[in-house]
């Protein structure tokens, strides 16, 4: 029970949409909902494809209920006739709503003339897959992936990363300077109101735990770096399937 709270508090932000009503919800599993966590409504309630089970989401952590409120259950449904990993298609859903809140005017864009796919890459302009990843920028575009970088500083806000991905989002030309700042050289010190601070939490809350962290528009995570042609291939594949 206390690690269900703890997980779930961290998921208070206003990234995610808004509670179900009231009557889609079974009164008991309400009332329980309440109980265990008082100052937040799950951001989705739905009935599983287990008659009598409900699917509780509070960001991209969900979790099993009974009608009745008096069972939980932690883990992936699995439909084993289509292989589908049920709880991943609803942390996925989880994850796209999120990306898709901070908007695209608050991130550093690399766009080709014509994008056949999009990812957001939550970056570290001092990680080193992140710097690999960026020397192929002009591969990737070629390719015709638009990528999108949200801020996560893995040493956290207010350290010496967090300060210079500021200065990146905060300085004239944002793309020079993400160039510059990867490539090791200075960037201009700068202030403003910037977002880096809100994609570091986002990013917390739908599991990133290292960068270069890939989010796709179905909002399905792929962890690391991956070499453009790879990238591609995955992307068609998926796009196929």
């Amino acid at each position: 029970m206390r690690t269900f709270l703890a997980v779930t508090a961290l998921l208070v932000w206003p990234g995610f949409m808004p509670a179900p009503a009231a009557e889609d919800v079974p009164p008991a599993l309400a009332e329980r909902l309440a109980v265990m966590v008082s100052d937040q409504q799950p951001d989705h309630v739905v009935e599983s494809a287990l008659p009598g089970i409900y699917e509780v989401r509070y960001g991209p952590f969900v979790v099993y209920f009974s009608a009745d409120g008096r069972h939980m259950l932690r883990g992936d449904l699995l439909d084993l006739e289509t292989g589908d990993n049920m709880t991943e298609v609803a942390r996925s859903h989880a994850r796209a709503e999120a990306v898709g809140a901070l908007g695209d005017a608050s991130m550093v864009v690399f766009a080709p003339s014509t994008a056949k796919h999009t990812i957001t890459v939550f970056t570290d302009i001092d990680c080193g897959y992140c710097q690999l990843m960026h020397q192929q920028i002009a591969d990737y575009n070629r390719l015709g992936i638009e990528i999108r970088y949200t801020a996560f500083p893995r040493a956290g806000i207010g350290s010496d990363t967090y300060d210079r991905m500021v200065s990146v989002w905060c300085a004239s030309d944002q793309q020079a300077a993400m160039t510059d700042a990867k490539a090791g050289r200075a960037v201009e010190t700068a202030q403003c109101d910037n977002p880096v601070g809100v994609h570091y939490d986002a990013g917390q809350a739908i599991g990133v735990r290292g960068t270069p962290s890939i989010v796709l528009e179905s909002g399905e995570m792929i962890p690391g770096y991956v070499e453009p042609q790879e990238l591609l291939d995955r992307l068609e594949g998926r796009a196929s399937g």
